[in-house]
């Protein structure tokens, strides 16, 4: 087995450190609870006086082991996806306990060996696990001391420590933390107050360290769920129609049965796999089964094209449920100048550049599932429930995937895994989904459509805001086996969970429609649609992306018909200080002044959020050529300004706003998925076309506002919104024209020049 397949017992782990003598991580009740969705209810609170996650667990052996050689076991729920998270909570780790980041090893979401924290989405990591480890470092590290003071009959104070895993006391003695911890328990609850290490004294909080995940990647190594090889493994596809929500129509199953090297089909009501000794064959079983014909059973109607207007009528002519957001009613001087526009955004796929993975085992009564999840506890919930085991008996461990951001297919990949391994006991099952299975049954990010007016006066205020959105739920990922393909196709099959409003402050399709500005008379209201004419959940930022796209987008268009500048109205209507020196540090670093005016070709635009109104603050700024005979649009160079509280690592917050506003790039300038009248029709990258490197901007710098000792407020989907606006707010400074309908694709943009 491969390092990451180690199998550990919970005896074995028990025994082999010197602080650890139990492992507690909940209380019957709390092992229980579903893990919650993004921004909804998550692992029960046990400890309200106790900060980030440590508030569900506790516990300080839930967390943290000494090893007896000195060297630190730090425990996570949270997962790394490509945004660092590791590194940054090693760091977080290494700073508060004082010892070198080389000797902390960080064991993520397992569920045999981790707390509980529910998802690692929307930006909470380094909120909630961050917040609790940097807690639970600091409670361990004043443990120690104080034993430490007991050894050497010293008052506690006199003890310190000076980055290299040892304690010292003044005469000059020390003693290693393994020797320590040899004479400790950590089955203790946390203290509230432990005291936290001073900025000013900071050894590795706030350096730019080189990711740990990077190396395996850049040479080729063992880096994803995708690269592991079990001893024999078995290879499975799994076999639907092309799209949700269609079904083949008698399938050739005995030519499959008879293929050499076809070691299994699977069939359970509705579900269908094909097992193998050899991946090819399995992918030839899958291409002669998939000959079927195929149809779509009775569901909404698909959008007809992926026009705004369509995007509109499907969202409109659906059933929908009014919640009230924002409603202000205050004194104001009459309007000068009114703008209404209608924003879009069509249904976008993850676009994952690894399709969904996961692999699974079932032996001797326990089922053991590898998978790239959001959220691992979930998956170990959900196939309890599909397969008929008591949660106990299954281990789910997070192996990090080639792009997750979201709740692409992962958790049905690693059902579909577990439902034909329980078929097949004994040896590891590998289902990997074909690319145009990734894109024909992944979840989408949901089609939005917004409708805002707004009014200035004559003093430039904005006297009247009004703000609607209509949207499908962002957050239908799957808690129980309702939620994933293969408990649909159960006979008979698992109820479906309905799709809910995440309630504000972090919303859903009403995520960050609320604005941080201060404008009078606002109303904002949220039209959720329940009814889903394609499937969908969780996709990077939300209904952020356009909520923040749409504000942005007005603000400019205001600004444009009074003669404003943009800069001046987002300052004129911000009281949020943090907010005004991220807004001023990114127009001062871009030279905002100084900007190229638009000339038909160039043009500047910036933007602004809080993610959330509760995370990290961003904004951006760019400059954009447009080819005005192909419609292209060049984003020559961007510069974004992020306050995240304070930073673990500098140069990973960098990573993760350059990241996001090259996606940003991409979803607002190219991405739509195509429908046909019975299926969706965007298969492969020709039919579902992303951001190339030739399109990716020239130059991207990041300031990272310093913040030393401030809260942790995550940062990896703050730069989305403001991202999208700034390239709309620039188009239009550059040629005049207005695109109000994502994607603002070339072709749309030369349509609305008109010929050249």
């Amino acid at each position: 087995m491969t390092p990451a397949m180690s199998p550990l017992s919970r005896r074995g782990f028990l025994t082999g450190g010197a602080l650890v003598v139990s492992f507690a991580l909940a209380p019957r009740a709390f092992a229980q609870l579903a893990g919650g969705g993004e921004g909804g209810a998550g692992p029960a609170v046990v400890a309200p006086d106790l900060k980030g996650s440590l508030k569900s667990a506790p516990w300080l052996d839930a967390w943290i082991r000494i090893d007896a050689d000195g060297r630190a076991t730090v425990f996570t729920g949270k997962v790394e996806l490509g945004q660092g998270i590791r590194t940054a909570l090693i760091q977080v780790a290494a700073e508060e306990l004082d010892m070198p980041p080389a000797t902390v090893i960080l064991v993520t979401a397992d569920t045999e060996r981790t707390p509980d924290e529910g998802l690692t989405a929307g930006s909470h990591s380094m909120q909630d696990s961050g917040t609790a480890i940097q807690n639970a470092a600091a409670n361990v590290r004043m443990l120690l001391a104080a034993e430490a003071a007991k050894i050497w009959d010293l008052p506690a104070g006199q003890v310190s420590t000076g980055g290299d895993g040892r304690l010292h006391a003044p005469d000059g003695r020390t003693l290693s933390y393994g020797e320590v911890a040899a004479r400790l328990s950590l089955h203790v609850q946390a203290v509230p107050d432990a005291p936290l290490r001073k900025p000013a004294d900071y050894r590795t909080l706030g350096r730019a360290l080189p990711r740990v995940d990077i190396p395996a990647k850049l040479t080729g190594g063992a880096a994803y769920l995708h690269d592991m090889r079990p001893p024999g493994m078995l290879h499975a596809r799994v076999v639907r129609g092309p799209s949700v929500g269609t079904g083949l129509q008698s399938p050739d199953l005995e030519t499959v049965a008879r293929m050499p090297g076809v070691v299994k089909i699977v069939r359970q009501g509705g579900f269908l796999a094909v097992v193998a000794e050899r991946q090819w064959t399995a992918i030839q079983a899958l291409r002669h089964l998939q000959r079927a014909a195929y149809a779509r059973a009775a569901q909404p109607p698909l959008p007809a094209d992926g026009s705004g207007d369509a995007v509109a009528a499907t969202l409109k002519a659906l059933p929908a449920r009014d919640i009230a957001i924002m409603d202000t009613s205050d004194p104001a001087g009459p309007a000068v100048h009114s703008v209404k526009a209608r924003y879009t955004r069509p249904w976008i796929s993850h676009g994952s550049i690894g399709p969904s993975c996961a692999i699974a085992q079932y032996v001797d009564g326990t089922m053991t599932v590898w998978t790239h999840s959001q959220g691992t506890f979930d998956v170990r919930r959900v196939v309890a429930e599909l397969v008929g085991l008591p949660p106990e008996k299954v281990h789910a461990i997070h192996a990090e995937g080639a792009g997750c951001y979201g709740q692409n297919g992962a958790d049905d990949v690693a059902a579909d895994a577990a439902v034909i391994a329980k078929a097949l006991p004994g040896r590891p099952i590998r289902l990997q989904w074909m690319r145009e299975q990734e894109f024909g049954w992944e979840p989408l990010g949901p089609g939005m459509m917004t409708e805002l007016e707004a009014e200035l006066g004559a003093d430039n205020r904005i006297v009247s805001w009004r703000h609607a959105v209509w949207s499908n739920p962002h957050n239908n990922r799957p808690v129980g086996a309702g939620g994933v393909l293969a408990g649909n196709e159960a006979d008979p099959p698992f109820p479906a969970p309905e799709g809910k409003p995440i309630p504000m402050p972090e919303g859903d399709g009403s995520r960050n429609s609320n604005p941080l500005y201060s404008f009078a008379n606002t109303h904002v209201v949220y039209h959720f649609l329940k009814d889903m004419p394609a499937r969908v959940s969780a996709l990077r930022s939300l209904g952020a992306h356009l909520n923040v796209f749409s504000i942005e987008s007005m603000l400019d268009e205001l600004a444009a018909a009074a003669g404003i500048d943009p800069l001046a109205i987002r300052l004129d209507h911000m009281r949020d200080e943090r907010a005004r020196e991220v807004l001023q540090a990114a127009a001062d670093r871009f030279g905002w002044p100084k900007r190229a005016k638009g000339d038909g070709r160039r043009g500047c635009g910036m933007a602004f959020a809080r993610y959330k109104n509760l995370g990290a603050y961003c904004a951006v700024a760019m400059e954009v050529e447009i080819d005005r005979e192909t419609g292209r649009t060049m984003v020559r160079r961007a510069v974004a300004a992020v306050d995240c509280g304070q930073p673990a690592n500098p140069d990973g917050v960098r990573n993760q706003i350059e990241g996001g506003l090259v996606q940003s790039l991409s979803w607002t300038g190219r991405e739509a998925v195509r429908f046909a009248p019975d299926r969706r029709a965007s298969f492969d990258w020709s039919s579902y076309p992303i951001l190339r490197f030739d399109d990716v901007p020239e130059s991207v710098e990041v300031v990272v506002m310093d913040r030393p000792g401030a809260p942790f407020l995550g940062t990896a989907e703050a730069a989305q919104g403001p991202s999208a606006a700034a390239l709309a707010n620039a188009i239009a400074d550059a040629t005049g024209v207005r695109l109000r309908d994502m994607p603002l694709s070339p072709d749309r943009l030369k349509a609305a020049l008109g010929p050249v």
